[in-house]
């Protein structure tokens, strides 16, 4: 099974709106998005929720109001503040609990419990383009390599089920955990960029990771004319690291019409740069194609 992961090093690339335009055009294929800290390819997939779960990381300790006898040995051994006294009980602020589990080791009355954290939900859906999977981490929540890694299972196994070949991940800005984990078992990673300085380092940054993880790797430049200086740059370190460029695209307001009109690039009426995207996808097609 292929699979085709995209990532940026950076936010603002344009990213998850190319996404979108090989979401539309490419055959045989599930959609993941898996930004899961702010996912927003399902504003132009428009996903219809076909089924969802809980997704379940780490602990927080909550103590039980019928055992608790108000000693406050609890309040005074929790290190983050998370335990105070109503009325002539304890309560325990899950948002500023870190899951340490003294207060649960040192309850006199064995008063608290230690129940699995509730981080956020997965989603199973269908599109205009196919089946998609994704996600939504609470705020503030933690773990969202694992979340990943949950997600790439389900789209795996759903598409499985459906007999399809291929595996079309928005993957998260950064070089963090999110990033990390949608790099298993990824056939290529594509890796959009442009033309400014941080668009040069971030570059730098996701290909020495992907590098680490001996994932390939092919280049997209978005915004291409925007430096030429900073394009050269590119292109140069493309021909070090024997990245493969599949294209060079412009600076184009056919991509904000697109995104207000709520389509891919590559839907509506034809656009040159919709046709370069075209061009794009055929290169890609041609990498994952290749041993």
């Amino acid at each position: 099974m292929r699979e085709l992961v995209i990532l940026s090093g950076k936010g603002g690339t344009g990213k998850t709106s190319l996404a979108a335009a090989f979401a539309h055009l490419a055959q045989g294929k599930v959609l993941c998005d898996l930004d899961v800290d702010a996912p927003d390819l399902h504003l132009i997939a428009e996903p219809a929720v076909q089924r969802s779960g809980p997704f379940l990381s780490g602990h927080v300790a909550v103590i039980d109001p019928d055992l608790c006898k108000g000693c406050g040995a609890c309040e005074g051994l929790c290190a983050f503040g998370a335990i105070a006294k109503q009325e002539s009980i304890f309560t325990i602020d899950a948002s500023r609990c870190e899951g340490c589990k003294v207060c649960v080791n040192r309850c006199p009355e064995e008063a608290i419990d230690f129940q699995e954290r509730l981080c956020g939900s997965w989603y199973e859906s269908e599109t205009r383009f196919g089946p998609m999977v994704h996600a939504l981490l609470d705020p503030g929540q933690e773990n969202s390599g694992k979340l990943v890694t949950l997600l790439k299972a389900k789209a795996r196994e759903r598409a499985r089920q459906l007999g399809l070949d291929l595996i079309l991940s928005d993957g998260a800005p950064g070089i963090g955990c999110p990033v990390i984990s949608s790099l298993a078992q990824a056939t290529l990673a594509l890796l959009v960029t442009e033309p400014t300085p941080s668009g040069l380092h971030d570059l730098e940054r996701v290909e020495s990771l992907c590098r680490h993880f001996r994932t390939p790797t092919a280049v997209l430049i978005n915004k291409a004319d925007l430096n030429p200086d900073y394009l050269s740059a590119i292109r140069s370190l493309c021909r070090i690291q024997g990245m493969p460029l599949v294209g060079q695209l412009p600076h184009d307001p056919a991509v904000v019409e697109a995104m207000v009109r709520g389509e891919a690039v590559t839907e509506g009426p034809a656009t040159p740069f919709g046709d370069e995207v075209r061009h794009v996808w055929g290169s890609i097609l041609h990498l994952l194609d290749t041993p």
